[in-house]
């Protein structure tokens, strides 16, 4: 198949696909003699894995270290089951980040309990008054999306 079938059987964008190769998660494809890559199954299949994969807010090296075992059937998933763990961690820790926000937006939503004139409403006043207070602090950072997997690096984020 070409890469629009691929696309459409995998319910995924052309050039998330090509994202994907370029970031080396999806074999190369071999091509026709017109020069058309030509997908199979497997790349269905890797690209579902992929998918799913990210889903579950898995960077991509997180995602290659899983496909290296993958494709190695036989080698021990100790390092797949330690991957897991710390992403589990990550996901606790974003769940108390969000709860955090969700409190500090639902008090900045207080700020304004009515329809007024724009510069009498509380809430861009508390956002004027919270920005300043808290520019320089580092305990209100925007949720990242992604996260270090132990010593490697923070995988990008892709466009699905």
């Amino acid at each position: 198949m070409k890469i629009g079938e691929l696309a459409m059987a995998a319910q995924t964008q052309v050039e998330t696909i090509r994202y994907y190769e370029r970031e080396g998660l999806l074999p190369q494809a071999p091509r026709s003699e017109g020069n058309y890559r030509i997908y199979g199954s497997e790349h269905v299949d890797r690209l579902a894995f992929v998918r799913h994969c990210r889903s579950l807010d898995m960077t991509l090296d997180e995602i290659r270290v899983l496909l290296r075992f993958k494709d190695a059937p036989r080698a021990e998933c100790g390092e797949v089951n330690a991957l897991l763990d710390e992403h589990i961690v990550h996901v606790a820790s974003r769940i108390r980040e969000l709860r955090q926000l969700e409190k500090q937006l639902k008090a900045l939503r207080e700020q304004c309990t009515g329809i007024k004139e724009a510069a009498h409403c509380g809430i861009l006043k508390g956002l004027t008054r919270e920005g300043l207070a808290t520019s320089n602090s580092s305990a209100n950072v925007h949720v990242p999306g992604t996260h270090r997997l132990g010593h490697r690096a923070n995988g990008a984020a892709s466009n699905d």
